[in-house]
């Protein structure tokens, strides 16, 4: 069991001064936070969320901004549907709760573009209810900590159990309070010592209690290993990376001809592939008989 209060003391010296843990950030903040950090590192996300959130910062402004405007803000984020469906999600929390980000998780999920973890973020982040919360970093200090193992394994349902029997129980708003904070503080744990390949567990406060290191560190088997390589997700030479220039020069654009296009990539049929994928995701439309650019 992973010991709390040693954690805690430990988030309350070393937490990271993440623009959207200041004091005033909105549920709206701390949602479109959460969105761009999906699968996007922190150090990328900040100062695009600053220049988001000082352009847009409620739902509305987003829910009336062009498709355009919002795609060339997202920038090189990456993986530029979430950018349409903020939006979405925006002109639903508009025209459905008043502006105002829900908080019950039940109306959080039947939001676009939002997940499980999304809203019990959202929920547990701002709101500091008694929630779960599971992401990559969590489940990896799960893995080791509670069960011993070096490598986590894929998602799953028990991740959200194994999560809140770490939590305080009680309804008082202290409790929750109480909750809330340690959720944060199992993220940071995973975010900055106990990382995937080289944990730093001389520095980690929970070392003593453990499961991994009262186990003797066990290395992860070959089986194991071979599993997880397969989930590390590549970048060079993929239509991620193809979709990725045609999008930067959608943005440097009005319009871009197919001349243009094909000037960026050698492998012709792997460009044609990236760009109708493009058109088919509504992140790039058709202009004439010959040129494309950002949809309005």
């Amino acid at each position: 069991m992973i010991d709390s209060d040693a954690l805690l003391t430990w988030f309350s010296a070393h937490r990271r001064p993440l623009l959207w843990r200041a004091p005033g950030t909105t549920a709206w903040g701390v949602l479109v936070s959460e969105v761009m950090s999906q699968q996007t590192p922190v150090a990328r996300v900040e100062p695009r969320w600053q220049d988001w959130m000082q352009r847009w910062p409620t739902p509305q402004h987003v829910a009336e901004a062009s498709t355009a405007e919002i795609l060339t803000a997202w920038d090189r984020l990456g993986y530029p549907r979430r950018a349409l469906r903020l939006k979405e999600c925006a002109r639903a929390i508009t025209e459905q709760h008043n502006g105002e980000v829900p908080d019950e998780l039940a109306a959080l999920l039947a939001l676009p573009g939002i997940g499980d973890y999304t809203a019990r973020a959202v929920l547990a982040f701002h709101y500091r209810r008694r929630v779960p919360v599971v992401d990559t970093n969590v489940r990896r200090v799960i893995s080791r900590a509670v069960h011993g193992r070096f490598l986590p394994q894929p998602a799953r349902k028990k991740d959200l159990a194994d999560v809140e029997t770490l939590l305080p129980e009680g309804d008082d708003p202290a409790t929750h309070d109480k909750a809330a904070e340690i959720s944060t503080a199992i993220m940071e744990l995973g975010a900055l010592v106990c990382t995937a390949s080289s944990p730093n567990c001389l520095e980690c406060p929970v070392l003593t209690s453990c499961r991994w290191q009262q186990l003797g560190c066990p290395e992860p088997s070959a089986a194991e290993l071979e599993a997880s390589k397969k989930r590390v997700q590549k970048f060079q030479g993929t239509d991620r990376q193809v979709r990725g220039k045609i999008m930067a020069l959608a943005r440097a654009h009005t319009r871009v001809g197919h001349a243009e296009i094909d000037a960026i990539w050698e492998d012709k049929a792997q460009l044609s592939r990236a760009l109708y994928s493009l058109l088919d995701d509504g992140l790039l439309e058709a202009v004439g008989t010959d040129a494309f650019a950002l949809p309005e």
